[in-house]
């Protein structure tokens, strides 16, 4: 097999803003855009599974969303009171944020357009696929087909995470070093479902995203985009692209429903469901996820 060339990261000015990337394999394949979730730098998009891609006839792209990583940080903006949010969420009370889930989702589209891409493959996890929802939603002409990975439609009648789940999206992290690594560990081993979970892997991940960009505070803005953009549940009855939905049995952050009510609701949409997984993608999962999302390309 030929080397998969990944590129040098590259910062570029998106609707005002700076958004860093960074690609794997021919620029002349079909591109796939991979969009991480909350908090979570594009690095997240392992090495591996954008080679792995890449290696299947793909241009991969990935990059940090703003307000993570190396991308624009709103700083400006300040910390929402995401209590409040959720309640008035639950409430049924319409909630405001400095930027929102389409506000992310231009910014996706921008990078297409500085890259001189008219139509991508999208793949959005988490957060990443409540973005790559919307894009499919709002620039259905922009997508050639669309993959969301243990996401949801953020309706607020489906289950909801748990106490433990709830403290893990809005409790900052510690900020020095060794204590970083050690609780993003422990809540990645919360996350990972019942697959095998391998520490040495996620604590050298841990280390690489604090090293490259600790930025803790942007998640609460992520967050609060996420609850005042609302429920897509109808606008994506409307979508029409090839849709594929992945999404674990036993993921503790997003429950298995919503990524059921996903491909529900989207026209002739596939639905995967993987066994023992949780909120992430472990090795042990990687190769079907990897194989479903390029066979659904094709």
């Amino acid at each position: 097999m030929a080397e998969i060339v990944q590129s040098e990261e590259a910062t570029v000015k998106i609707n005002g803003i700076e958004i860093t990337y960074d690609t794997f394999g021919d620029p002349q394949a079909a591109p796939m855009l991979l969009i991480m979730g909350l908090s979570t730098q594009m690095i997240m998009w392992d090495e591996a599974f954008c080679k792995a891609i890449a290696s299947n006839g793909y241009w991969v792209i990935r990059f940090d969303n703003r307000d993570v990583g190396l991308s624009t940080k709103f700083d400006n903006a300040g910390i929402p009171d995401l209590m409040e949010m959720m309640m008035k969420v639950q409430q049924g009370e319409e909630v405001k944020a400095p930027y929102t889930l389409l506000d992310m989702a231009k910014d996706a589209i921008g990078l297409l357009d500085v890259l001189k891409i008219d139509t991508a493959h999208i793949v959005g996890a988490s957060m990443g696929g409540m973005i790559a929802q919307t894009i499919a939603i709002h620039y259905p002409e922009r997508v050639r087909t669309l993959t969301s990975i243990m996401s949801t439609t953020s309706n607020p009648e489906l289950p909801q995470p748990g106490p433990e789940a709830i403290s893990i999206l809005i409790t900052p992290p510690p900020s020095e070093r060794a204590e970083y690594i050690e609780d993003s560990v422990k809540t990645w081993r919360f996350l990972n479902g019942e697959l095998s979970f391998d520490e040495d892997f996620v604590r050298e991940r841990s280390t690489q995203a604090f090293d490259r960009c600790y930025y803790p505070v942007g998640a609460g803005r992520q967050l609060a985009a996420i609850l005042a953009s609302g429920s897509r549940k109808e606008e994506l009855k409307n979508v029409k692209v090839p849709t594929l939905v992945i999404h674990g049995d036993t993921d503790p952050l997003v429950p298995v429903e919503g990524g059921k009510e996903t491909a529900e609701v989207i026209p002739e949409a596939k639905l995967l469901i993987l066994e023992g997984m949780g909120h992430s993608i472990p090795a042990e999962v990687a190769p079907k996820i990897i194989e479903a999302i390029v066979k659904h390309a094709i």
